[in-house]
């Protein structure tokens, strides 16, 4: 056939038809269902499936031929006397005696006559089991993806007290039999969260061991890379990281996957900060393969775990040393608690805890002479150390100012000079006055620079003292002028900061107008108790920085003891000798306000725990205490997280028996706190016990 016609009315003739039947890539054939189900005509793809020579499947009976298995011939002739199209199952035998299992896919043509096309169930397999694999792995993924962000939101609150806890059995639960976390903080130590309390810690080694003797000691230095397979049974150098760790890992691991006792080995990870590993991600993988039996998504979830955990880590570190350097740097600059001959003072400072824990608000109080006393608050804007640098500038020049200042005016005028001169970054608001005493009687002067207004108490009744305002300091170059006071005997002045009134639902004007009228209604009598009354009603959650200082003129004739006074007091003292003195003279002085007996038990309680906290502590000291109506709680806090001990004393040298006193004194103990911990002592009421008979 030389051509074909292509018009529509015209079909292919026979011959193209087969021709293309047998150039199709589908194993093909033409079935006879008069006698039986012979095959009258295969395709050359049918020939190369089966192996067998064109024209050798030609009269073979489906049905009888054991080259073909049908696993229900019944139900095939059934099929094929209904006359519709049907897909059974078959399994051909190839001409080298492998069997193929097909799906024959029969449709009727003419009369008896039949196609049949069939598909290898093998290849569709393996197309399925790939598939199977592909969505498999995808699950995998997704799942690893779901678990990095499930510990990414862990890490967001990494500073929280387990925190690392909670993402290692977040692991475990998820990838690994088991995970743990170990932080390398001037040692090594087994770490539930950042707390710096650590009870077992492996001390840095004295020496550099070996390369291959001590992987984990290559992991920290950075000498080491990727996932170690730590031998639990292997003999590692003394005193090496590693062998710490096994040591800690042979208890840890007990049970769990067999561990410990032979089973897979745990595997250690590097956590690593920035510019160092700051700690081991140590997991035991449900298989015994190693780091080789790791998938793929799983080391990429415990990689991605231990580097998000290191940055985090880092990053709570450097927040922390430079918060604690900027307190210290501000703590530094503020006075300790202010006494004054002839007045009740009152001092207190406290940090906005939802900013960096630093600002700019200050106080002073100075006995300038023997009747002459200065007294500051001022406010730098900011929140960080440039604000706490620049009101350690103006509190320097603040100092000098009133070194021998009589008029608060002219000492803010002096102020003003030197403070334009030096450049100070922020500005800054003050209120400064200078009391005087003459004939028994005090006068003050107060001189603003933009400052908030000193709030006067007398006889129930509170007042701003507006007066005289003026500019920020360093802008009064026309001078300034203060306002004078004629204080009587029980008059109070409260000077204090905006964040003791500031809010954010309310103005500043309705804030003043709530410090007047929680003045008014104070009960206590002493500076302190007036200031404990005003932060406990004011300043529950501040939103700023508070400084408060509070000054009372004593009547000749106070009985403190018939004083109603708020059963809370606070201080907080500079880590120095000087603060156990302060302390004790503190306690003495609230036990008479409040009317407590025994005092003396109370007194060398309170003197022993704060010589503990300066002696074995660091930064700063806070003092509380608090009637509970059966006795007086004690409560002294420094940053050392290391709890206290009674002991017998120090072989050959003084010193020692301070947690025995307090135990024979006092019920104790102690917690852990954001800043290192608190001592607590409850004084028992009665005198001072008499010494046994072994003299003690």
């Amino acid at each position: 056939m030389s051509s074909v016609d292509r018009t529509p009315s015209a079909g292919p003739s026979t011959a193209l038809l087969a021709r293309a039947l047998d150039a199709s890539p589908v194993p093909t054939a033409v079935l006879d269902a008069g006698a039986g189900l012979r095959v009258v005509w295969s395709n050359a793809a049918l020939d190369a499936a089966t192996g067998y020579r064109p024209g050798d499947l030609v009269g073979v009976d489906v049905l009888a031929d054991p080259r073909v298995r049908v696993p229900d011939p019944a139900t095939l002739r059934d099929a094929l006397r209904g006359g519709a199209a049907f897909s059974p199952r078959v399994v051909l035998r190839r001409a080298d005696g492998a069997h193929v299992p097909c799906e024959a896919h029969l449709a009727p043509v003419d009369g008896t006559t039949w196609v049949v096309a069939l598909e290898d169930l093998r290849a569709l397999r393996s197309e399925r089991a790939e598939h199977v694999a592909r969505v498999a792995a995808e699950q995998r993924e997704r799942r690893a993806l779901a678990l990095v962000s499930r510990v990414s939101d862990l890490v967001m609150d990494v500073d929280e007290p387990h925190a690392l806890r909670e993402i290692a059995a977040l692991l475990a639960g998820e990838v690994v039999a088991w995970a743990g976390f170990y932080l390398d903080d001037r040692g090594l130590w087994a770490a539930d969260g950042l707390d710096p309390r650590r009870p077992s810690v492996r001390p840095r080694p004295a020496s550099v061991h070996a390369p291959g003797t001590d992987p984990v000691g290559g992991l920290l230095a950075g000498r080491v890379t990727g996932p170690v397979e730590l031998d639990l049974g292997a003999p590692w150098a003394a005193g090496s990281s590693t062998a710490w760790l096994v040591d800690q890992l042979v208890d840890r691991l007990a049970g769990v996957g067999g561990g410990a006792a032979g089973g897979a080995a745990p595997l250690v990870i590097a956590v690593p900060g920035r510019r160092r590993t700051v700690g081991l991600l140590v997991v035991l993988p449900r298989d015994d393969g190693g780091v080789a039996g790791l998938d793929a998504p799983t080391r990429t979830v415990l990689e991605l775990t231990a580097r998000r955990v290191g940055l985090s880590v880092d990053n709570v570190r450097l927040y922390d040393r430079e918060h604690r350097l900027a307190e210290t740097l501000q703590r530094s600059m503020l006075p300790e608690q202010g006494e004054v001959d002839g007045l009740d003072v009152w001092t207190y400072y406290s940090p906005n805890a939802d900013d960096a824990q630093v600002g700019g608000d200050w106080y002073d109080v100075l006995q300038l002479g023997p009747d002459t006393a200065g007294v500051v608050v001022g406010d730098v804007v900011g929140h960080d150390v440039e604000a706490a640098a620049a009101m350690g500038q103006l509190r320097s020049v603040v100092r000098s100012s009133l070194v021998d200042a009589t008029d608060a005016g002219r000492a803010l005028d002096r102020v003003d000079h030197l403070v334009a001169g030096m450049r100070v970054p922020r500005p800054a608001s003050m209120v400064l006055s200078v009391l005087e005493r003459t004939a028994g009687a005090w006068r003050a002067g107060l001189a603003r620079a933009g400052h908030l207004p000193v709030l006067l108490v007398r006889e129930g009744q509170a007042s701003l003292l507006q007066g005289t305002g003026g500019p920020l300091v360093g802008f009064g170059g026309a001078g300034r002028s203060a306002d004078v006071v004629d204080l009587l005997p029980g008059d109070v002045l409260v000077y204090y900061t905006d964040g003791l009134v500031e809010r954010r639902d309310r103005s500043l004007r309705d804030g003043l107008a709530v410090l007047v009228g929680v003045a008014a209604q104070v009960t206590a009598r002493d500076a302190a108790g007036i200031g404990e009354e005003l932060l406990a009603r004011l300043a529950d959650h501040p939103e700023d920085d508070v400084a408060v200082v509070v000054v009372r003129v004593p009547h000749d004739h106070d009985d403190r003891r018939t004083w109603p006074s708020p059963r809370q007091r606070r201080w907080r003292l500079p880590s120095e000798p000087a603060s156990i003195a302060r302390a004790r003279h503190a306690v003495l002085r609230t036990c008479q306000a409040w009317d407590l007996p025994d005092a003396a038990n109370a007194e060398l309680v309170v003197s022993e725990l704060v010589a503990n906290a300066v002696l074995h502590g660091w930064g700063h000291v806070s003092l509380q205490l608090h009637d509970t109506g059966d006795g007086l709680r004690v409560e002294v806090e420094d940053a050392n997280p290391t709890p206290p001990v009674t002991t017998d004393g120090h072989p050959g040298r003084v010193g020692g028996f301070g947690m025995t006193i307090v135990e024979r004194l006092a019920d104790w103990g102690w917690r852990p706190s954001r800043a290192g911990k608190v001592v607590w002592a409850r004084v028992r009421p009665g005198a001072l016990p008499r010494p046994g008979a072994d003299g003690r």
